[in-house]
């Protein structure tokens, strides 16, 4: 765990779940890092298929590899706790917490942790991402943001449709500020590259939070800035089984989550804070009393022309 020559230790955070086809894939994508001073920590969430197995036959191979290995199995409890675990258990200066389908492209990491020991105001790092199917072939949107794998059909290839959806340029000042978080919800591509101390600041992963990613970018952009590169780091799995495919429920735990972040500003520290982030709040405080003085007025007024009828 040598921290010399500017190469300080990262924790690759894997919480795996029912991903037997994938995983192996996943975890090659660490070993062949060019960035070498990486421990991997993968914790099994209860897989009813044979995913904890698949990972440990690559337990030599990994031992030969990183600077440490923790894989461990356990009773399914979801991802939120299966985090909180790996992130207890991680040593590194540096956290990646990767989905066990997902694959990191050679130089990711290597480059992340190049930028972060550079800035020390940003908190966290991202690239650019494709897409790519239940077999891993590349895929693409066109106009009406159908998947293709047609590329001369292709109008949105990696997060273009993210950007123009959110309203949000990710080379911009805007990317990864915390009233942005409030007002289109979650938008930063995958493969992060995080500050383990920045975990400290704030509290556990939880159910009353439903979407762990969204929750876990709005607490960072509490107290530092993020940086997009705009160079593809990340091979986001699109097989028919992610939350994001799933609209409605999307939709419901968003909600959700977004209500428990605005309970938990009630207790915050905002001396701690970036500056924006009191600012944003209170700003969310005046409008939402605003709404509801608004939506009384209209009642209000609809009752006394309802009176008015009766006489």
């Amino acid at each position: 765990m040598n921290e010399e020559n500017n190469t300080p230790l990262v924790s690759v955070l894997v919480p795996a779940y029912n991903h037997e086809k994938y995983v192996q894939d996943a975890i090659r994508s660490f070993i062949t890092q060019t960035y070498k001073n990486i421990e991997l920590i993968v914790i099994d969430d209860g897989s009813g298929d044979s995913t904890f197995s698949k990972i440990l036959e690559m337990k030599e191979e990994c031992e030969n590899r990183f600077a440490r290995v923790v894989f461990e199995t356990k009773e399914n409890e979801g991802t939120g706790c299966t985090c909180n675990k790996l992130i207890s258990k991680a040593k590194g200066k540096y956290v990646a917490l990767i989905a066990s389908d997902d694959i990191y492209k050679p130089y990711a990491i290597e480059k992340q942790v190049a930028f972060l020991n550079n800035n020390p105001e940003y908190i966290l790092v991202v690239g650019n991402q494709e897409n790519i199917d239940k077999d891993g072939k590349k895929i693409y949107f066109d106009k009406n943001v159908n998947i293709t794998y047609d590329e001369n059909l292709a109008v949105y290839k990696t997060t273009e449709f993210l950007q123009e959806k959110r309203k949000i340029n990710f080379k911009s000042e805007d990317f990864g500020e915390y009233s942005t978080f409030l007002a289109v919800g979650n938008y930063v591509p995958n493969g992060c590259l995080i500050r383990k101390e920045a975990f400290d600041k704030f509290g556990d992963f939880t159910v009353d939070a439903p979407l762990e990613d969204y929750w876990m970018m709005m607490q960072l952009s509490k107290y530092g800035k993020f940086k997009y590169i705009d160079e593809i780091f990340f091979s986001y799995r699109l097989n028919g089984k992610n939350t994001v495919t799933q609209d409605k429920k999307m939709r419901t735990m968003a909600r959700k989550t977004l209500n428990y972040e605005f309970k938990t500003l009630k207790n915050i520290n905002f001396n701690e804070c970036l500056p924006n982030v009191k600012k944003t709040y209170y700003l969310y405080k005046f409008f939402g009393k605003l709404a509801k003085f608004c939506k009384k007025y209209e009642l209000s007024c609809k009752y006394k022309k309802f009176k008015n009828t009766l006489k």
